[in-house]
């Protein structure tokens, strides 16, 4: 019964609805479809519960594994139509079937590290009417002013972080809180004059994937960005080519102008692009905020949020995050490498610990400190040029005790409280070839059988932003590698 309310209305409905045409989307294809979609989600989510309820140590193994199987299933097909429902009721308004709406569109600049990714860079500025979707205009970080105090209260983020996410629009992203980061953005960009409705955010990693679906796009500068060399080139061969920030900027905006054109002019794989911006999602690499109170209702408990990890009943969750302390693009050498795992597990709810352990590696050459100064960062923050410096968070789940904690090298920890979950914050300076390694053990007497870490992502696609360990008897871990 879960699809026959979508199906009434949905015949002919199908992934080529996403993608405009003549640079148009018609809306009203999700508007008859929200409703449908909705008591569809409903169906399918209740049908997911009433199957995880059911005790499966009592049975044999055929009729368990055929539970799980369902179970499996049933939590896929929850997902897809949860993810319909939203779709449909979201999509009309932010697209301007009720009016126009002006989104900002931010590009996160992974080589040099934020918390959520990297610093924002370029922006671009969309004007949607009507389902018509038209680029108003791009912005570089040296187009927004810097202020002596934060533009908005950072609230206890300010313990970590001071002033700095609310005084530079490069900053913004150090808290990992989009909806936060948006609201910054929003306001820096109304004192440049602009009024946006709604903020989103993107990476090159995410624009790769895009580019799957749009395949090769020509640039003025007879480039061909495609989804193989677009984070080669824009987090590294730029800097590589362009000595004055003003060419680096004109290329991101000729880069971001193109991707924009070929999204908008229909040639487009419509199932490479809902599978592009779902593991993008998936991947905390694309972030929606919106400043209508209802498109936030929509958007809750999504990972386009970009809420904070929480955990909860059946997950803890760190946040393991990244920035760079040297004021450079360093960061696309270096590679992370995060592992969680867990000891002591039994039945029931017995005492058992939770360790963390992230490494740090530079991989840059090793006459990195010849490479221009717009990458090395030319030692303005005091670190030696060639040298990477890492300024690490560490986000712990509530309800764990530190047993034990070793920070990099001969440094201690720093940290604070936010939100009544315990930050240890810490740094490190790597040269070519070196690693840093800190670790954590926490306990606590728990029936909680899983965690994760939600970790910076990065320019390399092939390191999952989020790593996942459960509490099997001989204990086990997922490798950020």
């Amino acid at each position: 019964g879960t699809a026959k309310p979508i199906a009434a209305v949905a015949d002919g409905f199908g992934v080529e609805a996403f993608v405009p045409v003549d640079g148009r989307i018609d809306t009203s294809v999700f508007t008859a479809l929200a409703g449908p979609a909705e008591k569809g989600a409903r169906a399918a989510a209740s049908a997911r519960d009433d199957v995880e309820a059911i005790d499966r140590a009592p049975l044999l193994p055929p009729l368990a594994d055929a539970i799980g199987s369902l179970d499996g299933l049933l939590s896929e097909v929850a997902s897809g139509t949860d993810a319909l429902s939203r779709a449909s009721r979201l999509l009309p308004s932010m697209l301007g079937a009720d009016g126009p709406r002006n989104h900002l569109l931010l590009v996160q600049n992974n080589a040099e590290w934020r918390t959520q990714g990297g610093i924002v860079g370029a922006s671009t500025l969309l004007r949607a009417d009507g389902g018509a979707i038209e680029l108003d205009g791009q912005l570089s970080s040296a187009d927004f002013d810097r202020y002596d105090d934060a533009v908005l209260d950072l609230g206890e983020y300010a313990s970590l972080y001071d002033a700095k996410p609310g005084r530079y629009i490069q900053n913004i992203t150090q808290v990992p809180d989009f909806s936060l980061t948006a609201r910054l953005a929003q306001e820096f960009a109304k004192r440049e004059g602009r009024d946006v409705s709604s903020v989103m955010s993107i990476d090159p990693v995410a624009l790769s994937y895009l580019l799957q679906a749009t395949g090769p796009v020509r640039l003025p500068t007879g480039d061909e960005l495609t989804s193989d060399n677009a984070v080669q080139l824009l987090l590294n061969d730029v800097y590589l080519r362009y000595e004055d920030p003003r060419q680096q900027d004109a290329f991101f905006a000729s880069a971001a102008g193109a991707v924009f054109t070929a999204m908008t002019s229909g040639q487009v794989d419509p199932g490479a692009l809902v599978s592009a911006l779902g593991r993008a999602g998936a991947e905390h690499r694309l972030y929606l905020w919106s400043a209508d109170e209802d498109d936030e209702k929509i958007l809750a408990d999504t990972t386009l949020a970009g809420a904070p990890p929480a955990s909860d009943a059946d997950t803890a969750r760190f946040g393991v995050y990244f920035n760079d302390g040297t004021g450079s693009k360093m960061d696309y050498y270096m590679t992370p490498a995060v592992q969680l795992g867990w000891s002591g597990c039994g039945t029931g709810a017995t005492p058992r610990t939770l360790s963390l352990e992230v490494s740090l590696t530079n991989n840059a050459p090793a006459d990195a400190a010849s490479l221009p100064e717009y990458i090395t960062g030319g030692g303005v923050y005091g670190v030696p040029v060639g040298t990477a410096r890492t300024v690490g968070e560490i986000y712990l789940p509530e309800g764990f005790t530190i047993s034990a904690a070793t920070p990099p090298g001969d440094r201690a920890f720093g940290g604070a409280i936010v939100d009544g979950r315990q930050v240890l914050s810490y740094s490190a300076d790597l040269k070519p070839g070196e690693t840093a390694t800190v670790s954590v053990d926490l306990t606590a007497d728990t029936d909680v059988r899983d965690a994760e870490a939600w970790v910076t992502p990065t320019a390399d696609a092939s390191l999952s932003p989020v790593v996942r360990a459960s509490c099997a008897p001989a204990g086990t871990g997922l490798a950020l590698e």
